[in-house]
């Protein structure tokens, strides 16, 4: 039997990174066995969900290249599908409509909570055999069995036995002719094909109820694997509403897809000591019995070090191809060039993030409009004045503009100015980039080019002249 996994959110906000997780272990299994992996929105609740959440999910999927096998399937558009399996059970007798208004079940729940028990239908209209009415709001129930016991064995949980005197007899559609989750979730998967339900732990007492209406239809039962949640930094669970980071955030904040794969699949899955896999390694280790059965915390500190990772393992193309969205949005146009590529080279074990290595290597390709405060208070002086001016005679003079050269004519400079390398390294750092931070001083000379660094040597000449004579 082929191997069918799904992903089925609801398109209600953001598409936070614990529902990724889910979809990540579902396309992982999907692909390590040669199966399919499908894509369902959940869309019933009209009230909350909206195309830019649809939207967002499909971004979200793309940009992490979790493909799906068919086209997306989406829950609006089956109310005919659910309406003929409601009728179906009605038919088999393993449904039958209920005309129990909400003030009464509103009252019976709160007379099972003053004696402190689970709150459950009584089964009123069970045996009455009701027809529908018109004007009087009927829903429709599951008939569920009352001896006998559900076992789940859950591919992460283990064995787990819920009593059919537990379970009462569900809604399985509403008044208003909408099924109602735990109806229409075994309609799709059945429709769909699904042999493998890979899903968050807080829907595992869904599961017995489901095994039931499975069993209703005569249709096989899928694989459930219910896995634990993760909790945010702070040890809360992840939700929408307290604005929990989504996937595109990582994007946009200039983390590789790669990274985002590799974290989510150790958040609660190992193989051994490794801490980083390409998706490939990803596809042929998973193995669905080893995710754990504990929560895991988000480590933004981790998330960062990873992406370094992954950051010094880019080829500089494919480097520069993730970056220039980044630089992109700051106006600036970059190309394919050996410079190029050199720049984001010299770049890697300084970055920790695509972001970051845009913002640290912008002044190659465009003038900078101020100099760092600090920085130029420090090493734009008076003092420091005379050793540019020294510098640019130096550097001017080469013939062989590489930064070995570069290199040995700087030291020459100190050594016959009798200065500490730093004392001249630290103002032509800031004259060229603005701040005290970039790669060694010789690749940045080297990589600027003569014409740019005699240019920014004398515009720091000046701004510190000037500075003199208004101070």
């Amino acid at each position: 039997m082929s191997v069918v996994t799904r992903f089925a959110p609801s398109p209600t906000g953001t598409l936070h990174i614990g529902s990724v997780r889910t979809a990540l272990f579902s396309w992982l299994y999907a692909r390590k066995h040669q199966g399919e992996f499908l894509l369902r929105i959940e869309d019933t609740d009209q009230e909350r969900s909206t195309k830019e959440a649809t939207q967002l999910i499909f971004e979200s999927l793309d940009w992490l290249e979790l493909d799906y096998d068919r086209a997306p399937c989406f829950q609006s558009q089956r109310t005919e599908n659910y309406r003929l399996a409601a009728e179906s059970l009605i038919e088999s007798g393993r449904a039958y409509f209920c005309t129990c208004t909400p003030e009464r079940l509103n009252k019976l729940r709160e007379e099972f909570l003053a004696r402190k028990a689970k709150p459950r239908y009584d089964g009123k209209c069970r045996d009455l055999n009701i027809q529908p009415t018109k004007g009087v709001p009927t829903t429709i129930r599951f008939r569920n069995p009352e001896i006998g016991n559900v076992v789940v064995n859950d591919l992460v949980q283990g064995k787990v036995e819920y009593q059919n005197s537990e379970l009462d007899d569900l809604i399985i559609v509403r008044a208003n002719g909408m099924p109602t989750y735990n109806f229409a979730v075994v309609v799709d998967e059945i429709d769909m094909g699904c042999t493998h339900v890979i899903r968050g732990d807080d829907h595992l007492n869904n599961t017995p109820r489901q095994m039931n209406i499975f069993a209703a239809f005569g249709q096989p039962i899928p694989e459930f694997a219910h896995v634990p949640m993760i909790l945010s930094s702070e040890g809360r669970k992840l939700s929408k509403r307290h604005h929990d980071v989504g996937v595109l955030e990582w994007r946009d904040d200039g983390y590789l897809r790669e990274t985002i794969l590799n974290y989510l699949v150790r958040l609660g899955w190992s193989h051994g000591d490794q801490e980083i896999f390409s998706v490939d390694e990803l596809i042929g280790l998973f193995d669905v019995s080893k995710i754990h059965r504990s929560p895991s915390s988000l480590d933004p500190k981790k998330v960062q070090w990873l992406n370094h990772q992954h950051m010094m393992r880019l080829k500089s193309t494919d480097g520069l191809r993730h970056s220039r969205p980044f630089f992109k949005k700051k106006g600036i146009e970059i190309d394919d060039s050996a410079r190029t590529r050199k720049i984001f080279e010299v770049h890697q074990p300084r970055a920790r993030t695509l972001v970051e290595f845009v913002e640290k290597s912008s002044f190659f390709f465009a003038d900078f409009d101020s100099y760092d405060e600090k920085a130029a208070e420090k090493a734009l002086t008076s003092q420091t004045r005379p050793l540019l001016i020294e510098l640019r005679q130096s550097v001017d003079g080469l013939s062989d503009w590489s930064a070995e050269a570069i290199k040995l004519e700087f030291n020459a400079l100190v050594e016959r100015l009798g200065v500490k390398f730093v004392d001249i390294a630290q103002p032509a750092r800031v004259a060229l980039t603005g701040t005290l931070t970039s790669p060694g001083i010789d690749e940045t000379i080297e990589l600027l080019g003569r014409e740019k660094v005699l240019e920014r040597i004398d515009s720091a000449v000046s701004w510190i002249a000037n500075l003199a004579e208004s101070s």
